[in-house]
């Protein structure tokens, strides 16, 4: 339930945007109490370009104005970021939006079917979340429905971050297997959590939470995709001393404004392995004695890993021959 201050028009106050509808905000003040705010003017966020000037996550300064009988918050300032999860739209306006702002952590969640999460999509997350330093863990979700093959597949998913170096954790939100090991992670932390449409983050919220009662839904048995049950991103305060950002599912996450040279720094594999390439400015393509393309062929970076970066350096259209390293 909203609790709306009754402060002085006068006064600015500080605060944090717990939800954004896309015109309004509600924000939540420093002395604990929420207000439902508008934007004053127009924001530009000085070298982003984005549909939404602010985030849920942002700190905000606002004021209240009286309208009619009400009170209303009007935002007119928002402080620096340390650090924020950006993606581009996969449809032909190619928009970019802000998902969340000022975030300790993610939890990328992933799942083998209904729906199925692909390599691809994970990795032009991770990338993302590389590009501002933000840490995710990765979970993967629904234990309880996989087939022992299907088991399988998940540790072999499971043994390929955890070897880059990310923290993994196989669960399953519905029975609550392994749960617990989320919540000490998200202790005194903002989180995120992300994932396609269907993997199960608001029936996570829940679990980790029993009195949020997050709005989910089945999958659809005709597309074996997840519905979108979150339409907006917004952020709870948790009873055991963590703050979660509950986003809309993502179907597709394109990459934004990085250059070609620079996408293979936020593979921490390819990363490690750069300064034994031949040339300080090698791109893992064609150049000749490439460390990059040497591990691949030696089995010790994985294919899935540089099919996604050579998709991020050279679009999803451009022809390249992968067949040569596919047996690896």
């Amino acid at each position: 339930m909203l609790l709306y201050g009754l402060l002085s028009t006068s006064c600015l106050m500080q605060g944090i945007v717990y939800k954004s509808t896309g015109s309004w905000y509600t924000v939540k003040s420093d002395a604990g109490d929420f207000y439902e705010c508008r934007i004053k003017g127009k924001f530009r966020i000085k070298g982003i370009k984005s549909t939404n000037p602010i985030a849920v996550g942002d700190r905000v300064i606002f004021d209240l104005e009286k309208k009619g009988d009400e009170e209303i918050g009007v935002i007119s300032q928002i402080k620096d970021r340390k650090n924020y999860i950006i993606r581009k739209s996969v449809n032909l306006s190619k928009q970019t939006h802000i998902i969340a702002v000022n975030l300790d952590q993610v939890f990328l969640l992933v799942t083998l079917n209904n729906p199925k999460t692909y390599t691809s999509f994970i990795d032009r997350f991770l990338v993302t979340a590389e590009a501002y330093e933000i840490p995710v863990i990765i979970v993967f979700n629904k234990l309880d429905v996989y087939t022992d093959e299907e088991q399988n597949e998940i540790d072999d998913l499971f043994k390929l971050y955890a070897a880059i170096g990310y923290h993994c954790i196989k669960l399953s939100a519905k029975t609550g297997e392994n749960v617990d090991k989320v919540k000490i992670l998200m202790k005194g932390k903002t989180s995120m959590f992300s994932g396609n449409s269907g993997v199960g983050k608001s029936t996570l919220v829940n679990t980790l939470e029993k009195g949020l009662k997050l709005k989910t839904a089945e999958i659809s048995e005709q597309h074996l995709q997840g519905q979108h049950t979150t339409t907006f991103a917004e952020m709870y305060d948790l009873s055991f001393g963590a703050r979660i950002i509950d986003t809309p599912g993502i179907r597709g996450f394109g990459i934004v404004d990085m250059e070609k040279d620079e996408i293979g720094d936020y593979f921490p594999e390819f990363f490690k392995l750069k300064p034994q390439c031949k040339f300080n400015n090698c791109i893992h393509l064609d150049e000749p004695k490439c460390a990059v393309k040497m591990a691949l062929e030696e089995d010790s970076v994985a294919f899935s890993r540089y099919r996604s970066y050579v998709q991020m350096v050279l679009g999803e259209d451009e022809n390249y021959r992968f067949d040569i390293y596919k047996d690896n």
